[in-house]
């Protein structure tokens, strides 16, 4: 029986964990794992490192023969790496990503890749402790970035319940834990949580180091001003493309604060210390109430995901493994009414 492969393209940060992970669980003779990266030499590091089994420089080479597709690279690339792999990829191959908008890349999926393929969107949520150690890249990949965290599965409606399910398969195999929303829905969420922490970081760092006092300011700067200005993407144009694809929500957020800022300026002046209080404890209750929900995984305000069972080892193979039957599946839930 031939291997299964899993293509993971880019070897960054959440590409080089995702292999890293799936090494760390299913053996070379059971599941081949092949990387691929537009820099040349963190696709060799990548190799060197151990977290794929092969890569291939050549983007078509890579993808041609995948039974799963990982796209792990930023949202600008997105859509034109699925416009040169479509029509290379094979029949039941099953493609995801890990960007963190989902709608538009469920739109390009739907445009782009032809009725054999099958696409389910992913978003993992990193854990909060992910950041410690070098903050990006390949060297910061890690084989348990994503134990017990949610990863969000954003399937379209008439997606094909095997696809979903394989995907839900590998999800698990990492160590994650499959939530699945809708793809507005996630978009929403995401805005308040990732997109707009961006902005008002962006902001802050723009008020501060443009201020004539910027000199004197730097030199007072300390845990506060660091802890508040750490960029989750260390790139000005992956954020700013991630801002303008997520623009409506981010700008519904975006007015939101403004509302609130006023109403912080207007107490400030009034020197209204009853308010000022009562909302500085609200904060501090809500942030203490999240972190204590996101160490435990007990999240009592939110709907909670639906019970998975975490996969053996060989579930997991027993389904890769098991492509003829997949395949047969996967076609059949290809074939639209015309």
């Amino acid at each position: 029986m031939s291997k299964a492969k899993i293509t993971i393209v880019g070897m960054g940060y959440i590409g080089g964990s995702m292999g890293l992970a799936l090494k760390a669980t299913v053996t070379a003779d059971q599941v081949e794992i092949i990387g691929h990266d537009k820099e040349l030499l963190i696709a060799r590091a990548a190799r060197k490192k151990g977290v794929v089994d092969k890569v291939h420089w050549n983007l078509i080479t890579a993808c041609e023969d995948a039974d799963i597709l990982v796209l792990a690279i930023p949202l600008g690339a997105i859509r034109d790496t699925l416009q040169a792999v479509a029509p290379y990829l094979k029949e039941g191959c099953v493609v995801t990503d890990t960007a963190t908008v989902k709608g538009p890349v469920l739109d390009w999926a739907q445009e782009i890749l032809p009725d054999t393929v099958h696409f389910v969107g992913g978003n993992p949520i990193i854990n909060l402790t992910a950041g410690e150690g070098p903050s990006s890249g390949l060297d910061a990949a890690r084989a348990d970035l994503f134990q017990g965290v949610l990863y969000c599965l954003t399937p379209a409606p008439d997606a094909a319940p095997a696809a979903v399910e394989l995907v839900s398969c590998l999800v698990q195999q990492l160590g994650a834990v499959p939530y699945f929303l809708d793809p507005a829905e996630h978009d929403g969420l995401i805005a308040a949580v990732e997109h707009l922490p961006a902005v008002l970081t962006a902001v802050l760092l723009d008020v501060t180091s443009r201020a004539p006092a910027w000199r004197e300011i730097r030199r007072l700067a300390g845990v506060a001003y660091r802890g508040s200005t750490r960029l989750t993407m260390e790139d000005a144009v992956a954020n700013r493309e991630v801002c303008l694809v997520n623009r409506d929500n981010l700008v519904r957020w975006i007015e939101a604060c403004q509302d609130e800022l006023e109403a912080w300026k207007t107490a400030l002046l009034a020197q209204d210390t009853e308010t000022l209080d009562s909302w500085f404890q609200e904060g501090i209750d809500a942030r203490t109430g999240w972190l204590k929900a996101a160490r435990d995984g007990s999240w009592e305000t939110i709907a909670p995901p639906e019970p998975v069972e975490m996969p053996s080892l060989g579930s997991f193979l027993g389904q890769m493994l098991g492509l003829g039957g997949l395949r047969e599946r996967l076609r059949k839930a290809s074939q639209r009414e015309e």
